[in-house]
């Protein structure tokens, strides 16, 4: 198992930080790295529902997802299982602090190898999901 922890203070409450995960159109707009779209086809938000979609990338690639949704606890605790190759759980915490809302996000991967090659691309592409998360819930975004 590899572990992957990223963090940002995102300047927006919580419960605005929630709204863009629990709005799948919201969500569309900010969800993976730089230059990706997305296509949902399902999306469940409640413990147990599913998540399928497909991630287009810059190049043209799409890249479809099937996930979970393992635990929710509005505006605090978001778990995700992330059922397709490669493998991994996902959970994003949400704490409400002075400049608005720590996000902490901890990927877990099953497959050790694959996440030690793909390291330095997940890193990156996570600072940009969380840029692209502060974008989505900045002035007048809401």
């Amino acid at each position: 198992m590899s572990t992957f922890r990223h963090s940002r203070e995102i300047p927006a409450n919580p419960e605005a930080v929630f709204e863009a995960f629990s709005d799948p159109v919201r969500l569309a707009r900010w969800w993976g790295p730089d230059g990706f779209t997305n296509s949902f086809h399902i999306f469940e938000f409640r413990p147990g529902g599913r998540w399928e979609f497909t991630m287009h990338g810059p190049d043209g690639t799409n890249h479809p997802n099937q996930s979970e949704f393992l635990e929710i606890v509005p505006h605090s605790m978001i778990r995700i299982k992330h059922i397709n190759q490669p493998h991994f759980e996902l959970s994003i915490a949400l704490e409400a602090n002075a400049a608005g809302t720590l996000v902490s996000w901890v990927g877990v991967f099953e497959n050790q190898e694959f996440a030690e090659n793909m390291r330095q691309f997940l890193e990156a592409a996570n600072e940009q999901n969380l840029n692209r998360l502060a974008l989505e819930v900045g002035p007048g975004r809401q």
